[in-house]
């Protein structure tokens, strides 16, 4: 890693809090439907859902809610109250605008980074909503560049850091994914560096590239710096 150049971001559940604004959408979902469904029956067919649905709508808070909705319907056979589809849209509005928070230490830490590197966000998601929390972040002028994709795989990673830096090979991906912003970067030729976060979603799991000579794992966003300034000496 002594040769890195460029450094990518993941956004959400990496520079600030996300997951767990979804699990209290989740929660009031589960309250809004509990006459028609147990809690458990219910996860399983939003997740349902959302897994045939990211195909037509992406990732994303509006993906989310016309999952919500359909799944509503289908639990219901179609006889979901009008009151309850009120509910659920009003829930993806509310989700659309809650506060950004970053995680503690985030800003400290592209301080110390901005002068030695090539500094890129790079998420996936709904470009309208993910270019709304990058400016409510406060940290947004950290960042030389920002890529808001449909999806990222080792293609996507290849391409954006060409782009904006010197190739994967001098590049590095930073995130809480290991399927999407550990395993494809390091298919793509990068380092990648994985920061575990509390919330998981359920349909982002994969497994630790153990022994990968490009793939370190920290604790918290603030070990960064400590990490690539030593590097980098």
């Amino acid at each position: 890693m002594q040769n890195i150049t460029t450094i990518g971001f993941d956004a959400d559940d990496t520079l600030w809090h996300h997951e767990r604004h979804y699990k209290l959408t989740e929660e009031r979902f589960r309250d809004l439907l509990a006459d028609y469904a147990a809690h458990d029956h219910l996860e399983e067919r939003l997740r349902a859902a959302e897994l045939r649905n990211l195909a037509h709508y992406g990732y994303g808070v509006k993906g989310f809610t016309l999952s919500m909705i359909e799944t509503a319907i289908e639990v219901t056979e179609g006889r979901a109250p009008a009151g309850v589809i009120a509910e659920i849209l009003e829930a993806g509005r509310d989700l659309l605008a809650h506060p950004v928070e970053t995680f503690a230490g985030v800003a400290d830490t592209l301080e110390r980074l901005k002068p030695h590197f090539r500094m890129l966000v790079i998420t996936k998601g709904d470009l309208f909503d993910q270019e709304r929390k990058l400016a409510a972040s406060g940290v947004d002028h950290f960042f030389d560049a920002v890529e808001i994709v449909s999806e990222k795989n080792a293609a996507t990673y290849d391409r954006i850091f060409a782009r904006h830096g010197e190739g994967a090979a001098r590049s590095v991906m930073v995130g809480n994914s290991l399927k999407s912003d550990i395993l494809p970067a390091l298919e793509a030729g990068a380092h990648a560096v994985h920061i575990p976060s509390e919330h998981k979603w359920a349909l982002d799991h994969a497994d630790e590239p153990h022994g990968h000579e490009r793939f370190r794992r920290v604790d918290s966003i603030t070990d960064l710096a400590e990490l690539f300034l030593r590097l980098e000496a």
